[in-house]
C-alpha cells in the first residue's frame, strides 16, 4: 500500500499552511479508511484522532467483543505506524514490556546484549491493562510521560511518535488491579465504546462472514504526525476560553471555596492541572479538524467528557444515589459559565 496520492512525499517537509489544509480534511479521510474495517463508532475514531494529533495517550473502555483491538490496529495501519500489542496478564513482568539483557555468544566471547521489548514501537496496545499488578503497570509510566525507558541504569529513548492506547473491560472486575490515579492521569482521554445500533451490527455480521475486506490506505507518516502536533500547539486561544477550561477543572475539586454544592456532596477527588492542559490541547486539535483556526468554548465543552471522566472520583453517596461521573460532568458544564 502506498501513501495517499494527495500527500507530499514523507521526505518533503510540510509548511504550516499545508498542515492546516491536511488537518481540515484528515477527519473525514480517517473515517473513510477506518470505516473499511470498523463499522460505526465515529465518536471513538474522532476522539482517537484528537489524541494522536495532540500527542496524547488513550484509555479505551468497553465490553468484550466491541473491536477495541481491531480499531487500534486499523488506526495504526492507516497512520503507517509500527504497532505492538501487549496482552496484560497477572504474571506479566516489567521486563516483558521494556526488554531485558540476555547473554549472547560472540567472536569476542560471551556478553550481555539488550533485547528490546514490545514498548519500542510507535503505537502500543496495552490490552486489558487492569489485569496486571501495579508493578508491571508502572513500567509504562516512564514510557508514557518521558517517552523513554530505563533498564539497569541505562536510559533509552522510544521511537517518535509514541502512543499508548490501553483497553480495559468495565465488567469481570474479579482478579483485576484498578489503575492508580497517578497513572490514569497520564492518559489524555478516556474513550468509552458502546454497543452498535442494530443496523450497524447487521453490517458487521454480514461483512465479517463474507470475503476478505478492502485494504486500508496509509494517510499519514510518523514524521507528518509529529509536524501536525507542533502546529496544533501553535493554535491561538483567547484568555477567556483558556480560563473557562481552568474553571471547569477547578470546579470539580471538593473542599475549595466557591465550588458548587453538588461537588462537595458527590466528588471525592477532582481533576488536576493536567486536565486543564488536555482540555485546551484537545480543543485546539478539534478546531483544526473542524476547519477553524481559533478555539471556542464549544471545543472545550466537547472535550470535557473524555478528558474528565477518568480524573473525577465520585464518592459512595453519589453511587448510592445513582449519580455517575458523566452526570457530574454534565452538571459542571451547566454550572460553569464562559
Amino acid at each position: 500500500m502506498s501513501a495517499s496520492p494527495d500527500l507530499p512525499p514523507s521526505s518533503t517537509p510540510l509548511t504550516e499552511r499545508q498542515i492546516v489544509e491536511l488537518l481540515a480534511t484528515a477527519r473525514q479521510r480517517l473515517f473513510t479508511e477506518v470505516g473499511k474495517v470498523i463499522v460505526g463508532q465515529l465518536h471513538v475514531i474522532d476522539e482517537m484522532l484528537i489524541a494522536l494529533l495532540s500527542g496524547g495517550h488513550c484509555l479505551i473502555t468497553g465490553a468484550p467483543g466491541l473491536a477495541k483491538t481491531l480499531l487500534i490496529k486499523t488506526v495504526a495501519d492507516v497512520c503507517h505506524l509500527s504497532f505492538q500489542r501487549i496482552q496484560f496478564t497477572p504474571d506479566l513482568m516489567p521486563s516483558d514490556i521494556t526488554g531485558t539483557e540476555i547473554l549472547e555468544d560472540s567472536p569476542e566471547g560471551r556478553k550481555l546484549v539488550f533485547s528490546r521489548g514490545p514498548v519500542f514501537a510507535n503505537m502500543i496496545l496495552a490490552d486489558e491493562i487492569n489485569r496486571t499488578p501495579p508493578k508491571t503497570q508502572a513500567a509504562l509510566l516512564e514510557a508514557m510521560q518521558e517517552h523513554q525507558v530505563t533498564v539497569n541504569g541505562k536510559t533509552m529513548h522510544l521511537p517518535e511518535p509514541f502512543f499508548v492506547l490501553a483497553t480495559q473491560n468495565p465488567i469481570e472486575q474479579e482478579g483485576t488491579y484498578p489503575l492508580p490515579e497517578a497513572q490514569l492521569d497520564r492518559f489524555m482521554l478516556n474513550i468509552v465504546i458502546d454497543y452498535l445500533s442494530e443496523d450497524d451490527e447487521v453490517t458487521v455480521v454480514t461483512r465479517t462472514t463474507s470475503g476478505k475486506g478492502e485494504p486500508v490506505q496509509h494517510l499519514f507518516t510518523g514524521e507528518q504526525l509529529l509536524a501536525f502536533q507542533q502546529v496544533v500547539r501553535k493554535v491561538p486561544i483567547a484568555e477567556d476560553v483558556a480560563r473557562y477550561a481552568v474553571r471547569i477543572s477547578a470546579a470539580s475539586r471538593p473542599g475549595r471555596d466557591g465550588v458548587p454544592d453538588f461537588v462537595n456532596q458527590w466528588i471525592s477527588w477532582g481533576a488536576g492541572t493536567r486536565a486543564s492542559q488536555n482540555l485546551v490541547l484537545g480543543a485546539k486539535t478539534r478546531c483544526l479538524l473542524h476547519n477553524r483556526t481559533h478555539v471556542t468554548a464549544d471545543d472545550i465543552r466537547a472535550m470535557a467528557l473524555p478528558v474528565l471522566r477518568h480524573r473525577i472520583l465520585v464518592n459512595y453517596k453519589a453511587e448510592a444515589e445513582g449519580v455517575t461521573v458523566e452526570k457530574v460532568i454534565a452538571k459542571l458544564l451547566e454550572t460553569v459559565k464562559v
